[in-house]
């Protein structure tokens, strides 16, 4: 039997409240201006056709991770940091490349293909929330340090994905039915996080990258073996921080990262869309918010004053920002020239974040409760002192001892 129109508009109407109530619990405000992002626009495919971007010192930095362009003098730029950096990227690039003759870098423009048919045999799952437990398990198995689910909400997937032959729009297609969105956080190494900005501290994200193209291609070969589609994406495909924050593993900070409570910022994020039966997390609001409104550490810390004081608000004139979302937004442009300029990535704002801490230390967990708390201001005053840049050469110094 098909439900009236009385009953249709009722769930529709059900349906869009818990909608609200979600991005309510997010901290996500979407306003009626809101547009999906085009992939096209994101800063590091406009440094290929963008020419407001892209420059002989951009060029020089896609190269630097070729080891085409000569390592500069300075501690932290020399021929072994770049060489460990670039090292530290192989398995996700040879996973990027492997597509390149049909302009798609797969996990950066493109979803990864999965290399495991989905089986004929279903397995029935009769509990979804034990299925999520399961997930989990098998998340943390592979070497993911968090996991989260939540629905897959169609206003974070991007509206068009990038043909990397000629960067033009094309069709950003997820197989029917895709109901769940599994999100891995993965942490990235704090001591050589310390060392940003440094070639040498781009080898703790790219050691990430690495790491989560494997666990989140297991992963989804793991779905798929249960006769589940399932999709395997990193930066492709849509933005992981709405789906980071509503699976529950942390909240958007000034400095454009989700702040867990177990890393704080220190975390690279990927995801699966699946249509196993699962239940679904709900977002934690617990207060970095309301923190990141007394603090500007991030946004002082910037060479370039590419991140934003003041309150969120909505921003539309930024094409490499989402419309119709309001929020701390950055001036990509800015942050990506400064990269250029360096012949690295950099993360000065992550460094120098009050949550930047290790939490598995008693003082520091005292600290977080004080942050989260009306006792905010006090945390922020003890956190003055921190965040200096730690030089490079004491991180090799270290590895030798």
């Amino acid at each position: 039997m098909k439900p009236s129109g009385s009953e249709s508009l009722k769930t529709k109407i059900t349906s869009e409240l818990a909608s609200e109530e979600r991005d309510r619990l997010s901290g996500i405000v979407v306003t009626a201006r809101f547009e999906r992002f085009v992939q096209r626009n994101d800063i590091f495919s406009r440094a290929f056709w963008d020419s407001t971007v892209r420059s002989k010192k951009t060029d020089a930095f896609f190269a630097s991770y070729r080891m085409d362009a000569a390592p500069r003098k300075g501690d932290g730029f020399q021929q072994r940091d770049f060489a460990l950096r670039n090292a530290s990227w192989l398995m996700s690039d040879i996973i990027s490349n492997r597509s390149a003759s049909e302009g798609q870098r797969e996990g950066f423009q493109a979803a990864i293909k999965s290399d495991t048919p989905v089986a004929k045999q279903q397995m029935l799952v009769d509990d979804s929330s034990e299925m999520s437990r399961e997930i989990k398990k098998i998340s943390k198995f592979f070497g993911a340090d968090l996991c989260g689910i939540t629905d897959a909400d169609p206003r974070w997937i991007y509206a068009s994905r990038v043909d990397t032959r000629d960067f033009s729009e094309v069709p950003n297609d997820l197989p029917d039915g895709m109901t769940s969105v599994i999100v891995l956080g993965h942490e990235m190494d704090r001591d050589l996080v310390d060392t940003y900005p440094s070639a040498l501290a781009g080898a703790a994200t790219g050691r990430e990258y690495s790491h989560e193209a494997a666990i989140v291609m297991q992963l989804a070969a793991y779905i798929r073996n249960l006769g589940y589609e399932a999709v395997p994406s990193m930066n492709d495909t849509a933005l992981v921080i709405p789906y980071a924050i509503k699976a529950g593993l942390g909240e958007y900070a000034r400095n454009q990262l989700v702040i867990t409570p177990e890393f704080g910022p220190r975390l690279r994020f990927s995801k699966i869309f699946t249509n196993i039966p699962l239940e679904h997390d709900s977002a934690k609001p617990r207060g970095v918010q309301d923190f990141c409104k007394i603090c500007s550490k991030c946004a002082d810390s910037c060479p370039v004053k590419a991140l934003p004081f003041g309150e969120p608000k909505e921003t539309n004139n930024n094409i490499s920002s989402i419309k119709g979302v309001k929020k701390w937004t950055s001036d990509a442009a800015k942050c990506f020239s400064f990269w250029g300029n360096m012949a690295s990535d950099c993360a000065i704002c992550l460094r120098v974040c009050p949550f930047n801490r290790d939490f598995r230390k008693i003082h520091n967990r005292l600290w977080l409760q004080l942050a989260l708390s009306p006792w905010r201001k006090f945390a922020l005053r003890l956190d003055k002192s921190r965040g200096d840049r730690i030089k490079p050469s004491r991180w090799w110094a270290k590895t030798r001892t």
